[in-house]
């Protein structure tokens, strides 16, 4: 058992550290309940493997804790640049969008597990797959493992980075936080996160299939936070990173009534109403002016909403009647119901608090021996690659950490 390292979890944080930890060498057995590595990288940015973005910073997250000085910590070790040059030694070129998201040249997931599995085996990581964990017990030398259908492993260090409970049917079932409850550790209620928002939508069932960018204002009796980004109307509620970025405010307030303004000009409201101004006596028809920026089932639909018929034109309109029309633009209201579960959600909220691991090599500060990484520490990001960076960020550090100890 000396020197040697048991990593449960397959995902990007857990095949980091593995890389990392066998740098140092050691013996290391990364562990997975799916048939292949990276089963769950295999679904980030829609296939495409959204893997960073240039604007991660410590601000961008969330977490129950104040954990702005503990993520500082953390990228200031291995942050979005660290993550590019580990991602070109594995021979993965990248590539970075005007809004400063990163993907693999490919454009593909597959590509990037692919680039994973290839490392692993020249880093000479013994892998585990299939093996499923149903027991984790401390001893005195380091740690026990028990699996449902094989023997015990006894390891010196352990890394849990078995993920939360989003994606179920990927292997993320949340199974390992008792026995870090067990341990001493405290865990937070586990959430679903980064998740479609289930709205009352009764009245806008003729949106359905609607997709813009939409500024997003969430409010209990005052507004909580905002977003903008990409909204998508469905059958039974919202989806898109403008209300996926809100969805873990939602799970923290299952009890209170909670609305959603949509501003659908979140660029262009300025310039839409200047276009009204120079042209108020004109016969611009209302689809023209204001709505030319608008999805045209989204036009019909505030039009009606305002009382107004199509073909309208602006020098035949109250100022009463374009305001109201203006507000159904910007100030759309849709009550909310509920964050969806965890099938449908990308990450979880909720796990370890971050002020019980140490930033700088992710050990626990309460078990010696025992590291935590992604997602089972509380820590959420929006959509964009920000959580993606948090697990590689983690699990590179745990195994540093690991290969130094």
């Amino acid at each position: 058992m000396s020197n040697s390292i048991a990593i449960i979890g397959a995902g990007p944080a857990g095949m980091t550290a593995a890389l990392y930890a066998a740098h140092s060498g050691k013996q290391v057995t990364l562990i997975d309940s799916n048939a292949q590595v990276g089963r769950k990288l295999l679904v980030t940015g829609s296939g495409r493997a959204n893997l960073t973005n240039r604007g991660v910073s410590p601000e961008k997250y969330a977490s129950a804790s104040d954990a702005s000085s503990w993520l500082k910590v953390l990228f200031d070790q291995f942050g979005p640049g660290d993550l590019l040059k580990m991602l070109k030694e594995m021979g993965l070129l990248t590539f970075c969008t005007p809004d400063g998201w990163y993907y693999p040249v490919s454009e593909s997931a597959q590509t990037v597990v692919a680039a994973f599995a290839s490392a692993l085996e020249r880093a000479g990581v013994e892998l585990m797959l299939e093996y499923k964990v149903t027991a984790i017990r401390k001893s005195s030398g380091g740690f026990v493992l028990t699996f449902e259908n094989a023997p015990d492993l006894a390891c010196e260090q352990l890394l849990v980075a078995a993920g939360g409970k989003a994606y179920p049917t990927l292997g993320s079932r949340g199974e390992c936080f008792p026995a870090l409850k067990a341990m001493g550790h405290t865990v937070r209620p586990l959430l679903p996160a980064l998740g479609p928002l289930t709205c009352e939508m009764k009245q806008y069932q003729k949106l359905q299939g609607v997709r813009l960018d939409a500024r997003v204002t969430l409010i209990d009796t005052v507004a909580i936070a905002e977003t903008t980004g990409n909204l998508i109307f469905t059958q039974w509620g919202l989806n898109g990173p403008a209300v996926m970025d809100l969805s873990h405010l939602v799970a923290h307030l299952p009890n209170e009534k909670l609305y959603l303004r949509l501003n659908f000009l979140p660029y262009h409201e300025e310039a839409v109403r200047a276009q009204i101004k120079a042209h108020r006596n004109e016969e611009y028809p209302l689809e023209v002016i204001p709505c030319s920026s608008l999805p045209p089932k989204l036009t019909q639909f505030v039009l009606t909403q305002a009382g107004l018929k199509a073909g309208t034109t602006l020098n035949k309109c109250s100022d009463k009647q374009l305001e109201t029309l203006m507000s159904w633009i910007t100030e759309f209201s849709v009550e909310v119901v509920g964050v969806r579960d965890f099938d449908t959600c990308q990450v979880t909220a909720g796990g370890v608090p971050v002020d019980e691991v140490d930033p700088l090599t992710m050990q626990s500060k309460l078990v010696p021996g025992l590291y935590l990484a992604g997602e089972t520490l509380d820590v959420v990001g929006p959509c964009g690659g920000y959580n993606l960076q948090f697990a590689f960020s983690t699990g590179a550090v745990a195994g540093m950490g690991m290969g130094k100890d």
